[in-house]
């Protein structure tokens, strides 16, 4: 059981809950790439690994510490080579049920993450996994669950929660969050949550 189910974290599933078997998994990266590619659980696994610690922090109020494991963004960009003109990135569920996009220069981010576990834990199906993406600067509903497929395009696709009136930036703003870890209730000065 990872740490994020035992401190009961809050559990959204908009576009549907998926569950896949990681010995079934592929991940699509397509668009505006030289070579568009899908790749294997196997593969995914034989990537750099890191740790990053870094806060993730909804829209919605609340807000978790943890130590995400799995691939910085910046080292799976070095399995594919994106258009020069390619500005932005379309998230897509497996199941398509959920999208959101990102640009390119948010991304471009040192704890951006693909995450597929949480303190040496692998991450359960009701939190993303097994692989989701972790934007901590931004709010998370940018940090798409259960990764299908990756489209690099030169355009914003609206997204689920944006066609439902959330900021296509997805910019934290100031105000308060509930920390999930302490169970305490914080003011947040906007952007990445870095002070608790």
């Amino acid at each position: 059981m990872s740490v994020l189910k035992r401190l009961n974290v809050p559990v959204f599933k908009a576009g549907g809950m998926i569950s896949v078997d990681p010995s079934e998994y592929t991940l699509a990266s397509i668009g505006m790439v030289k070579e568009e590619k899908r790749f294997t659980w196997k593969e995914l696994e034989g990537l750099p690994r890191t740790t990053v610690n870094a806060r993730l922090t909804s829209v919605s109020g609340w807000s978790v510490r943890a130590d995400w494991d799995g691939i910085l963004w910046r080292d799976f960009l070095n399995t594919i080579a994106v258009e020069p003109a390619a500005s932005h990135v379309v998230f897509v569920s497996i199941n398509e049920g959920y999208r959101t996009t990102v640009s390119l220069t948010d991304l471009d981010h040192p704890r951006v993450l693909m995450a597929t576990g949480v303190r040496g834990e692998p991450l359960e199906t009701e939190y993303g996994g097994p692989l989701r993406m972790v934007i901590p600067h931004l709010y998370g509903y940018k940090s798409c669950k259960w990764l299908g497929t990756i489209q690099f395009t030169d355009h914003v696709v609206t997204g689920y929660w944006e066609a439902r009136g959330y900021t296509e930036s997805g910019i934290i703003e100031p105000g308060f969050t509930l920390d999930v870890n302490t169970n305490n209730r914080r003011e947040i000065p906007g952007g990445e949550v870095t002070d608790f």
